[in-house]
């Protein structure tokens, strides 16, 4: 005759199943913890990378140390939208995972390079191939002060010498930073027309200096009731070319102005009268330009 098999409790079976998972290390507690320990002993991910940025020279591979300008750009649909500017020479960016590009200028030189960010450190060498130009003017062998010379530096497109504007009233105490190529610089001494006109070529890695001989001279303008004698105050200045051309224009007693070699008229008015002569420029000779409040 079979054994017969009595049915345990519903609470009874509860019980030994609980007891014997925990007699095997396995009860709900034991679980539930190893189950934090587990999680906790995952690494932790960071939240952003740091993006490391230098910049060298193309050719001789020197670290650039000043003047450097940098912009990352997160690149999402759409525009890419600015998130860093910064203008160390070796600038440390903290950036979440995503894609960026990496914009870098030393004057109106430049480079640039996209960068995928993931949760680690990144580093970042971008080469720039720029020179630097300089330029200065003389008038015969005198140098001409610093404050009185200005230069524009033009890009030529085809037949046009100054086809795009690159640098406007640069000083000859800027080094100005170019790309490697053919310039067109338009030197200005004083601020009327005395200008003088080269091409020449930036090498990358090199200074270029270039000196422009400008055959001018500064004049005074008088107007006086005799030679030598004390000027007018007030007195209203235009100087004209031959042609009648308005060249440059001032009012008081002496004003000076700086004016390329050749031939000029001065008509001075004052009090209502007015008064002409006409007069030459010679380059390097700085004199008193006098009119005679006579007739």
């Amino acid at each position: 005759m079979p054994p017969t098999r009595t049915a345990l409790p519903a609470r009874f079976a509860t019980l030994l199943a609980v007891l014997f998972l925990a007699l095997a290390g396995l009860g709900p507690a034991r679980a539930q913890g190893g189950s934090s320990e587990a999680i906790d002993a995952l690494p932790v991910l960071p939240q952003a990378g740091e993006l490391a940025l230098a910049a060298f020279h193309a050719e001789t591979g020197e670290p650039i140390l000043e003047g450097l300008i940098w912009r990352v750009f997160e690149l999402r649909e759409g525009a890419p939208v600015l998130v860093a500017r910064e203008e160390a020479a070796t600038p440390r960016v903290s950036l979440p995972p995503a894609n960026y590009m990496v914009h870098v200028s030393w004057g109106f030189a430049s480079a640039m390079r996209q960068v995928t960010m993931h949760w680690g450190d990144v580093v970042e060498r971008l080469v720039i191939s720029a020179g630097g130009l300089q330029v200065r003017g003389v008038v015969g062998d005198r140098p001409i002060p610093g404050n009185d010379l200005t230069y524009a530096v033009y890009l030529p497109i085809g037949d046009d010498a100054e086809g795009r504007l690159v640098v406007a009233e640069a000083r000859p105490s800027d080094l100005v930073r170019l790309p490697e190529g053919e310039y067109h610089v338009v030197s200005t001494y004083g601020d009327a027309n005395a200008s003088m006109r080269t091409d020449l070529s930036v090498a990358a890695g090199q200074v270029t200096i270039a000196t422009l001989n400008h055959r001018a001279a500064r004049v005074t303008l008088k107007l006086v009731a005799e030679e030598g004698g004390e000027a007018f105050a007030g007195t209203a200045f235009s100087v004209l070319t031959p042609g009648g051309d308005v060249v440059r224009e001032a009012i008081g007693a002496f004003p000076s102005v700086v004016l390329a070699e050749g031939d000029y008229v001065l008509i001075a008015r004052h009090e209502g009268r007015v008064f002409t002569r006409e007069f030459r420029v010679e380059s390097g000779l700085d004199r008193d330009i006098e009119v005679l409040a006579q007739g």
